[in-house]
């Protein structure tokens, strides 16, 4: 339902997209286009990775740094693979019946829910490559990934997509490009409240825990936190998130969204794995020297 005649009058007062002077588009050379999507992935990447070496440089890592460099590559074809593929599969399945519009990448297109199950099978399999513990690399790398859902989610306001319900919120903006069939009227930035929880939030709680408690020798703990504060951070700012159109329906007979239904397992897994993970917990040996730690 739009907001009322009062509301829709004092929209000047709203931000406007189109006043933003942001563009998709960073730069672009003949048929190369630089977008600000493929620069939050990968600088999410980058930065993921630098803060992973920080991070087995501490006492007691479940890696070394060949292993470190090694986990990268899997961990990005996770991401992207596995991104694209759940997107399709629980968001778009229309695009299989045009089998090349599943690698144009560039137009958009990923599910956070798909890139995280790509991103675990990909470090089961780097992990039972080369032996190492499972939940402990899933630990490090849970600590590495506010980056990328933080600039990814800028990315998606920029992109001017995936916006919020109709509001009359002094913060509300109103989507009046080209790109965005939202409507004049202002809605719930959701892009931000997703940047602030999925990002910042999930910083500020997993980095203390690893650089100040025993956190991280508890296999499972960090990883089942990441899905905690993601899930739980989804599930409700879905409510406030606009739902694709194509998959109203499921709103309509359920009550809750798509993204709502994916992120279930999420909290129940990430739940699971923080009450247990102090059963876990075990003597664990450096990768060089002798001394053991924790």
């Amino acid at each position: 339902m739009s907001l009322s005649l009062e509301i829709l009058a004092a929209a000047p007062d709203f931000v406007r997209m189109s006043e933003l002077g942001v563009s998709p588009v960073l730069f672009e050379i003949g048929f190369f286009k630089l977008r600000w999507y493929s620069l939050g992935y990968l600088f999410g990447i980058m930065l993921g990775y630098w803060l992973l070496i920080k991070l087995i440089a501490k006492p007691g890592a479940p890696m070394s740094r060949v292993h470190a460099d090694d986990m990268i590559l899997y961990a990005t074809l996770g991401i992207i693979l596995g991104g694209r593929i759940g997107y399709i599969l629980f968001y778009q399945p229309s695009i299989l019946a045009n089998p090349v519009d599943i690698f144009k990448l560039w137009e958009g297109g990923m599910s956070l829910h798909g890139g995280t199950l790509g991103t675990i099978f990909a470090i089961w399999l780097h992990s039972r490559r080369f032996k190492l513990s499972f939940l402990r690399v899933c630990d490090y790398v849970a600590c590495c990934i506010p980056f990328g859902l933080f600039l990814v989610r800028c990315a998606n306001f920029i992109n001017a997509e995936l916006w919020g319900h109709e509001t009359d919120v002094a913060w509300g903006v109103i989507f009046d490009t080209s790109l965005a069939p939202a409507g004049p009227e202002p809605r719930h930035p959701s892009q931000h409240y997703e940047a602030a929880t999925e990002g910042l939030l999930m910083a500020a709680i997993l980095w203390p825990l690893f650089f100040k408690t025993h956190a991280r020798y508890k296999p499972g703990f960090l990883f089942g936190m990441a899905g905690l504060i993601y899930g739980i951070s989804r599930f409700l700012i879905e409510f406030v998130r606009e739902p694709d159109a194509h998959l109203v329906y499921v709103v309509e007979q359920t009550g809750l969204s798509m993204g709502q239904w994916l992120t279930v397992p999420m909290i129940v897994i990430g739940l699971y794995l923080v009450l247990t993970a102090s059963g876990r917990r075990q003597r664990v040996e450096p990768f060089v020297g002798t001394n053991s730690v924790a």
